[in-house]
């Protein structure tokens, strides 16, 4: 789960790591009475959306005096944010983080992270800040430091000085890079966070160490031990599909192909999702429905994929085990004519009470296309939708 800026600098802040003064604005009447909370008048405009890559896209401004202040607010508030994180569809701005500005010396790149092909913890420094950290792995890769570790309660001294090694401070400076690399991985470590990213660490002219930007992320899974993170989702960050299917306790994610998939298991929903593309076309979503699954989740499933209207087509592919062919037919008939289901179906069945679901099927009327394995399944809605 993703958390806005301004949210990542409050928990920043809660575990002590220094972030420059600022107020979030959800409503424009709000800020001539939060500016008051600050106390210079060069201020920066953040706009608060799930992506980066904002100030290329107009989501970052600055402004000197509550006039000029309120005139971009109102330019950047409502305006959809488009770039090559957001997607062609964009991100409308519906609130704005106002943040005074610091003398900026230099500025430096500082993440931690979760790096699951080692089962280790990483983090990632470097003295290019300020840029995607991407382009710097590409163009400069010897300005990169990783460092990769256990897990423990803490971090020895001699790790935080190679972490910090190639920002090159002084001793008061390394002294407060000390602490934030700490913090932020207590923060890593308690609040079950996937990445915390600081871009851009910045050395103020008089050497303190201010976090400008921030980015952290959070693993879905452990939500449930916090509350107070939970909290923190934004639903109109969130495809509301995706949002739809977490009400039924769905495994969904929306893809960008026209073939609908729907299918019992993460790694049978893998394989369809491969087969469609060997036979030539794309899958539009990822969904698992589950081993043990009911009729009603099923219907309800049904319904949260047609709700993506780039659907073209649609496969389930179901093994029954736990969860029978024939619970799944029943669900799936429902759905349909609820609906009134008008785009190509195919549907491939196999184990526990397989023959009472394709029954089922048979006699519900519905122009279902039956597959008798996965290869067929495919082929066939591939065809069914060119």
């Amino acid at each position: 789960m993703n958390i806005h800026e301004h949210q990542a600098k409050e928990i920043l802040n809660q575990f002590g790591v220094p972030t420059p003064r600022g107020e979030v604005i959800f409503d424009l009447n709000e800020i001539k009475k939060k500016i008051k909370n600050l106390s210079s008048s060069n201020l920066v405009l953040k706009a608060q959306i799930h992506a980066g890559g904002r100030g290329k896209a107009g989501g970052i401004k600055l402004v000197n005096g509550v006039d000029e202040l309120i005139e971009e607010s109102r330019k950047m508030f409502g305006k959809i944010l488009i770039n090559h994180q957001t997607g062609p569809s964009g991100r409308k701005v519906k609130r704005i983080y106002i943040e005074e500005t610091c003398d900026i010396k230099k500025e430096y790149y500082l993440s931690c992270l979760v790096d699951r092909s080692s089962s280790k913890i990483a983090f990632i420094s470097s003295s290019e800040g300020g840029m995607d950290i991407e382009a710097v792995a590409k163009n400069h890769p010897e300005k990169i430091t990783t460092l990769k570790l256990n897990l423990s309660q803490s971090i020895k001294e001699n790790d935080l000085k190679k972490i910090t090694k190639t920002f090159n401070f002084s001793n008061k400076s390394e002294k407060q890079a000390f602490n934030i690399i700490k913090s932020i991985y207590k923060i890593l470590t308690t609040k079950d966070a996937n990445l915390i990213e600081i871009n851009p660490l910045v050395l103020t002219k008089s050497d303190d160490l201010l976090c400008l930007d921030a980015k952290i992320s959070f693993d879905e899974n452990a939500l449930y031990k916090h509350p107070d993170i939970a909290s923190l989702r934004d639903p109109n960050e969130e495809d509301p599909i995706e949002t739809e299917a977490k009400k039924y306790d769905l495994s969904y994610i929306k893809l960008d192909g026209k073939i609908g998939c729907m299918v019992n298991g993460a790694g049978l929903a893998m394989a369809t999702m491969d087969i469609i593309k060997l036979y030539g076309s794309e899958p539009a979503n990822f969904l698992d429905v589950g081993g043990g699954a009911s009729k009603e989740k099923v219907s309800a499933a049904f319904k949260i994929m047609l709700l993506d209207k780039n659907i073209k087509g649609i496969l389930i592919n179901i093994f029954g085990g736990i969860m029978r062919c024939d619970v799944l037919a029943e669900g799936l008939v429902e759905a349909a004519k609820e609906i009134n289901l008008s785009i190509p179906l195919v549907v491939r069945l196999a184990g526990t009470n397989v023959e009472l679901g394709k029954k089922i099927l048979k006699n519900s009327n519905l122009k279902i296309i039956s597959a008798n394995n996965l290869s067929d399944a495919a082929k066939k809605i591939v065809e069914a939708t060119r």
